[in-house]
């Protein structure tokens, strides 16, 4: 009898499942400040990078991360709603919210080890071997979905060496995989800071890069 699979319809964001060495992931996050009005819609599960003033802005990196770094993923936040005067929860940040207290919860860890869906483009899924891992790969930065507030962040199916892409597979999904070498998911840390040819540090998490903002 044929073992049949869960699908994934649909790319999800950056899911924290875990920290290298094994250690488990309990949900830690930090709260980060978001400026007043700050225009960007963020979706949970969307990478944050923080900008000169202090605060954190969604990280659109697709290639390579921010040249200091990337700050972690976006679990949700929570501001004083202008329209009610309500403290208000919500998985995602609207984006042009005028109050002085957005705060988000940033997953921050340097060392998580994070759950992503596999797309082709935007985000159309698609499937990679085992032989994968140890490869690094690129970033679809889609727009969040609205409904419910969720990423729609994927990893790129097009994997390679190259040193300065953001993500580092160290392994895939089998319990979501369509068939024996086919897996629709993977599991990804942040790669490491890159030399940019002139001793110069880029990229990585911002906790672990020489270079201040």
């Amino acid at each position: 009898m044929d073992m049949a699979y869960p699908t994934v319809d649909a790319p999800y964001g950056l899911v924290p499942v875990g920290l290298i060495g094994g250690r488990s992931y309990t949900g830690a996050t930090r709260q980060m400040k978001i400026a007043s009005n700050y225009g960007t819609a963020i979706g949970k599960g969307d990478l944050v990078k923080r900008v000169n003033d202090g605060t954190i802005e969604r990280d659109g990196s697709t290639n390579a991360l921010p040249a200091t770094g990337t700050l972690g993923v976006f679990m949700g936040c929570q501001y004083t709603d202008p329209n009610t005067s309500q403290l208000t929860f919500n998985n995602q940040y609207p984006g042009s919210i005028v109050a002085s207290d957005i705060h988000a919860f940033v997953a921050d860890d340097p060392d998580l080890i994070m759950k992503v869906a596999i797309c082709s483009s935007g985000t159309t899924m698609a499937t990679l071997a085992r032989t994968v891992i140890g490869n690094k790969t690129g970033i679809l930065s889609n727009t969040l979905n609205t409904t419910n507030g969720a990423s729609k962040l994927a990893a790129n199916n097009s994997v390679a060496t190259t040193s300065t892409l953001p993500l580092h597979i160290i392994d895939v999904v089998d319990t979501t995989a369509t068939g024996s070498d086919t897996f629709q998911e993977l599991l990804v840390i942040f790669s490491t800071h890159t030399d940019n040819g002139s001793n110069v540090f880029i990229g990585g998490h911002a906790y672990r890069n020489p270079v201040g903002i």
